[in-house]
Formats: C-alpha cells, sequence, structure tokens
C-alpha cells in the first residue's frame, strides 16, 4: 500500500464511524422527556437564547402575549424556526430549559398543563425528546410574558 493511500484509508473509516455516531436519548419508559441525553465526543452543538413569545394580535392590554399555552406555542414555533435555518431539528434538541411565570388565572401558579399542551404538539410524535427543567420564576422581561425557554442542540 502507497504512503498515502494507508492515512487515507485510516481516515475514511474514521469518519465513516464518527457519522454513525449520534445522541443517546435515555427514555426507556418513552415519557414526555429523556432522563439524560449522551452527546459524543466531536458533535457540533447549537446553543439558542431564551426565547420569549410574540405579541397576539388582538389581545387585550393586560395579556398581550396570550395565556402559557399561546406563548409555549408561540416560542416553540420561533425556536424551530431558528433550528431549521441553522440545520437540526427538534430531535436534535439535547437540553431545554423552561421558564414558567404564575399566572393570575391560575392563582398565581405555572400553568404546567398549558405548557405541556404546546409541548406535546411538537414532541409528542417523535422518538427522541430532550432532557428538560421546568421551572416558576418570579417574572420575564416584559410585563404579561408567562414563557421563556432555551435549548441546546446537537448533532454530528
Amino acid at each position: 500500500m502507497s504512503k498515502f493511500l494507508l492515512p487515507a484509508a485510516i481516515a475514511a473509516f474514521a469518519l465513516a464511524g464518527a457519522a454513525q455516531a449520534e445522541n443517546i436519548h435515555v427514555n426507556p419508559s418513552n415519557g414526555f422527556i429523556s432522563s439524560a441525553v449522551k452527546v459524543p465526543a466531536g458533535s457540533e452543538t447549537l446553543y439558542v437564547s431564551g426565547i420569549t413569545p410574540d405579541t397576539v394580535a388582538g389581545a387585550p392590554a393586560a395579556a398581550p402575549f396570550g395565556d402559557t399555552k399561546t406563548q409555549a406555542a408561540s416560542v416553540l414555533k420561533k425556536i424551530g424556526d431558528i433550528l431549521v435555518a441553522q440545520g437540526y431539528n427538534w430531535e436534535d434538541v439535547v437540553m431545554m430549559r423552561v421558564l414558567l411565570v404564575g399566572d393570575p388565572a391560575k392563582g398565581g401558579g405555572m400553568d404546567f398543563a398549558g405548557m405541556m399542551e404546546s409541548y406535546n404538539a411538537v414532541y409528542a410524535p417523535l422518538k427522541k425528546k430532550p432532557a428538560r427543567i421546568t421551572s416558576q420564576v418570579a417574572a420575564l422581561v416584559r410585563p404579561g410574558m408567562m414563557v421563556e425557554i432555551e435549548v441546546q442542540a446537537a448533532k454530528k
């Protein structure tokens, strides 16, 4: 074998193995989230900043962004657009952090069920779900905002 063919063959073999490596989502019961996600070395990572909702046309001034479900849908749409623009998809998301402000209509508690309706609209049909944390916070950057979500995605 020539001195050039052997390194080329080794490089091709290494690249073929690396191309097949993928994120491992630990979710044995196929639940709403993965309990862990393992990202292989050498993966490309995308960090999406905390995204907040758009205002809803015709919404009352007291709730310009809508309820939690509406806001979560708005935020997830914006994140989905960012993922696609960067060459990623929802199954590439390995970590999601959801911040919810208490909903006055729910006695000041976070509307977890409303957020989950929008989350499930994205993730219910998919097998690979992110690791996730959902927390209630006192406030977000603008009055009436009740949802902010950030994600990290990774792929080979």
